[in-house]
């Protein structure tokens, strides 16, 4: 059984240093810029904030890992070289990437530097992460929430990295690193600019009876009935009509959480090394209660205890929480 790191969400150094003082083995962040797949107004970090933040948490035996996992378009290269040179000069203990190019930029400058692969590379095979491994010395790799537990057990005996998963948040089971939805209705782009559903293109509108409809630019994404609870209108969440059905359905996938507690023991003797939490944009009241929810049961896995599993259902997605893909292919 591997000694996991829980490696927990920082969208500001205000989250960053709750993250730490709840437990966190690292936390990961990004800068103000289309470099991180978070880049959304009020949330991350500047050059001075994390200068601030890394010497906070390796003052208390924590490590920054510093998401530079966006694709950046042609031409446009210089951003991402100036995100990476930035953190190796401010102490940042490992990159978290998705494209190419910037892994072997950081492999070149920086080989000293850990270099994680992030799940938007979406590479789920042995072949594709040994890819990785042997081209650009990747230590780590964050896989798709896709694979099944045997499936990551099979997969760490063929690859000379370690493995994160993620084990609470977003479930995000579009192919992450190709999603182009948002592209298509707002011109911005989750991988290339960071930007899912943009703020600035999200309308909710109520009409006389209470209830609410939810808009991303020009479309209608979802409709909620007085009292129900109105979620962020991302596509992939969003309720449609289509002709072999008209009463509004989930086409790509349903609004629930990804809770994996239960799973802990199973995929820390399957050989994962780091699990990972979601929510760079959620509040610090959200990292605080997960981070020490999960902190305790990781120690309890550790020393051979049954864990204590709290009760987290209030902060899920629609209030619903699933094991997904981790437990079985049949889950859709």
């Amino acid at each position: 059984m591997t000694t996991a790191e829980l490696i927990c969400p920082a969208g500001t150094p205000a989250a960053l240093r709750t993250a730490v003082d709840a437990g966190a083995d690292a936390v990961y962040c990004g800068f103000q810029n289309a470099t991180n797949a978070r880049n959304f107004p009020g949330l991350n970090f500047t050059p001075e904030e994390l200068e601030k933040s890394v010497a906070y948490a390796h003052e208390r035996g924590a490590k920054v890992l510093l998401a530079v996992n966006t694709f950046p378009p042609a031409g446009k290269f210089g951003l991402w070289k100036e995100a990476v040179d930035a953190g190796a000069r401010l102490g940042v203990d490992a990159f978290i990437v998705a494209d190419i190019g910037v892994a072997d930029y950081v492999a070149r400058q920086y080989p000293d530097r850990r270099l994680h692969l992030s799940v938007q590379a979406a590479a789920s095979s042995p072949e594709a992460i040994r890819f990785y491994c042997e081209n650009f010395g990747v230590r780590r790799v964050v896989l798709p929430r896709i694979l099944t537990v045997p499936e990551i057990r099979a997969i760490k005996k063929e690859i000379p990295c370690e493995i994160e998963t993620f084990i609470f948040g977003n479930h995000g089971l579009m192919v992450e690193g190709r999603c182009s939805l948002t592209n298509y209705v707002t011109g911005l782009s989750t991988n290339m600019d960071g930007v899912c559903s943009p703020a600035a293109d999200v309308e909710y509108v109520r009409d006389e009876a209470g209830n609410m409809t939810t808009r991303l630019g020009p479309y209608t994404i979802d409709r909620f009935a007085c009292g129900e609870t109105a979620g962020y209108p991302t596509i992939c969440k969003g309720r449609y009509r289509a002709p072999h059905r008209d009463d509004g359905y989930y086409a790509f996938e349903e609004p629930v959480s990804l809770n994996l507690s239960r799973l802990l023991p199973e995929l820390m003797a399957a050989g994962v090394n780091a699990f990972k939490i979601e929510g760079r944009q959620r509040s610090r009241a959200y990292v605080s209660r997960v981070v020490r929810a999960f902190r305790q049961a990781v120690d309890d896995v550790r020393a051979g205890a049954e864990p204590a599993f709290a009760d987290l259902h209030a902060l899920t997605e629609g209030q619903k929480e699933t094991e997904g893909a981790f437990r079985s292919k049949t889950w859709r």
